[in-house]
């Protein structure tokens, strides 16, 4: 390819296609993530869906999680053409997986979207970020930002909107190692002022940063002494810090002094005399060769701090500036003018409710040339996000990883008369042309996670045998086979089957006093020897959650394939999915900028 060109992406055509293939297959197979496990035992669900025994279908689909197919034609006998039950689980496993994304090529490798949009790092010294996130989170952030900042150097833009920010793990993560001005939108109060709270942390992490860099400093210069006796001695002072938001309240007046941050030049009288005669660019190379030598940690102190806040102390007696002095002080010119920090490092947490109608320009009102990005936007966000890229001039480019697929709205689910409703679900023409519906519990089982099962993680077994047996105590015993209250985090909070009913009943404002222990337990007994019932037909929903996922990335996808100011869109594999399940970015970029 030539130098900077992206990477060859999937035509619409192609798109479209697999979006068929994949359709086609989960016509027959969504009867069994439509049904839900609670209703289980209640409605037969085993009897109804599955042809073959738990146990043995359990075996095949461990055994099958480990092998491939690659032919579309051999999955016509996983269903019965009469009774629609599941007849071949060993196909039906080969299928899943055949239609998951990491089979079916349909992902442009982020290594080679990296080395596209490669270009001058713009970034700072590496941030431990697993010093203040978790491990997921630092996962997700670390990957998310470098792509990120590599799509706003390509396009040549400085500000991203991030929207469903949360608490901003992404956001100041971005302006703080990459130099991007950032808006981090969310419809939370809360999460908005928990961003605030993090900036002010942050802070506390940066000077812990700073007393570690004075400590090693201090060491080294002792070691340089002995190696360079005569040196000009050159002190760096931190005048001011920077606010990472807007936020006057969390703005700190204290100043922090940090001397002998930087070591001296190391010149003798020779090297002195001969570096008079050195240009400007010359004197910097050799500054930043010496800088080059400081600790890492040191190296993370200047880089964050904003350039202007530095200032060069002169410690000759004469009146003019020696050329060590010069120097540094071109350099750290350099620093601010490339930089820009004093713009652009900046995050300004915003609460506001994003729809596919929102008007950026009323939220952000320097809103210039940008970039959308969000890191598992929930729900109709993700949706939403793709088509403010889509309508606005000034977005030039999107990198979306979605999540909470069961809180989306989907257009045909209840065949609802709303002609000016924006739904987060079909997005595509096939799909609308179609009339495709999911429905809520297949989108649910889209969230579950393969990969943490095929390493071992196991099934909540437990719990939804709980639940699904309550269920059967609810609608026998009280004759409640729908309420509008739930359940909730019930089984966590219990040490036995009859607390676990009798607190759940509570929730559910229905009088446990008529039910004796012994008849809750009388249902458990009923029901434990079919316990395997429920681990084999939950295993076949998480088996198919990847299709159904796949179904909602290619619709998102196609979506962009058919708009007319897309230079390139495709999906990306950004994440470790045993960490980070929810691990496929949306990704897309404006033509009028990125051509």
């Amino acid at each position: 390819r030539p130098p900077y060109a992206l990477p060859p992406q999937l035509s619409p055509t192609a798109a479209a296609g697999t979006l068929r293939r994949v359709a086609q297959f989960l016509t027959r197979a969504l009867p069994l993530c439509r049904a839900h496990t609670v209703e289980f035992y209640t409605r037969g669900l085993w009897d109804r869906l599955v042809a073959p025994r738990p146990a043995a279908m359990l075996s095949t689909v461990y055994r099958s999680l480990f092998l491939f197919c690659t032919d579309d034609d051999v999955f016509s006998n996983v269903f019965c053409e009469n009774s629609k039950k599941l007849i071949n689980v060993h196909l039906f496993a080969l299928a899943a997986k055949y239609y998951s994304l990491s089979s079916l090529g349909v992902c442009t490798p982020l290594e080679d979207v990296l080395e596209a949009l490669r270009g001058d790092n713009q970034g700072t010294t590496d941030i431990k970020t697993d010093e203040f996130m978790n491990n997921k989170k630092s996962h997700e952030v670390q990957v998310m930002s470098e792509l990120v900042d590599k799509i706003a150097n390509y396009c040549g833009i400085k500000q991203v909107i991030d929207i469903g920010s949360g608490k901003g793990y992404l956001s100041s993560f971005l302006s703080m190692q990459y130099n991007l001005k950032v808006y981090g939108i969310d419809s939370s109060n809360t999460n908005t002022n928990g961003a605030h709270e993090r900036n002010r942390k942050l802070k506390k992490h940066w000077r812990a940063y700073q007393s570690r860099g004075r400590a090693n400093l201090k060491s080294w210069r002792l070691e340089k002494a002995n190696d360079s006796p005569v040196e000009s001695e050159i002190k760096y002072k931190v005048i001011s810090e920077k606010p990472l938001n807007n936020d006057s309240s969390l703005q700190s007046q204290d100043q922090v002094t940090i001397q002998d941050l930087v070591p001296s030049c190391g010149f003798t009288e020779r090297a002195a005399s001969e570096t008079s005669k050195q240009t400007e660019v010359d004197l910097v190379a050799q500054t930043q060769s010496d800088e080059s030598k400081l600790s890492e940690e040191v190296l993370a102190v200047l880089n964050v701090l904003p350039a202007d806040a530095i200032e060069v102390l002169s410690q000759c007696n004469c009146g003019k500036l020696c050329e060590e002095e010069k120097a540094q002080r071109k350099m750290a010119s350099l620093k601010a003018k490339g930089s820009k920090l004093s713009e652009s490092n900046l995050y300004f947490p915003l609460t506001s409710c994003i729809t596919a109608e929102t008007e950026l320009s009323d939220i952000i009102t320097d809103l210039e040339d940008c970039m959308m990005v969000g890191l598992h936007t929930c729900g109709d966000l993700a949706a939403n996000t793709l088509r403010i890229f889509t309508a606005k001039p000034e977005i030039k480019a999107v990198c979306s990883v979605g999540c909470c697929y069961h809180l989306l709205s989907e257009q045909f689910e209840n065949q609802e008369e709303c002609p000016n409703k924006v739904w987060g679900f079909p997005m595509c023409q096939y799909l609308k042309d179609k009339a495709w519906c999911c429905g809520r519990n297949a989108r649910m089982s889209a969230c579950l996670a393969l990969e943490r099962v095929a390493v071992g993680q196991m099934l909540p077994t437990e719990s939804l045998f709980y639940r699904a047996v309550l269920q059967v105590i609810i609608e026998e015993m009280y004759g409640v086979t729908k309420s509008d209250r739930h359940v909730g985090k019930t089984f966590s909070k219990s040490s036995s089957f009859i607390d676990y009913v009798r607190k759940s009943l509570k929730k559910l404002e229905l009088d446990d006093s008529k039910l004796p222990d012994s008849c809750i337990m009388d249902y458990y007994e009923k029901y434990k020897h079919r316990m395997n019932e429920l681990e084999a037909f939950n295993m076949l929903k998480v088996v198919l959650a990847p299709c159904v996922e796949v179904l909602i990335l290619l619709d998102r996808l196609c979506y962009l394939k058919e708009q007319d100011n897309i230079a390139w869109s495709g999906l990306v594999k950004l994440f470790d999915p045993v960490k980070s399940p929810r691990c496929y970015a949306v990704m897309a970029l404006k033509k009028q900028s990125c051509v």
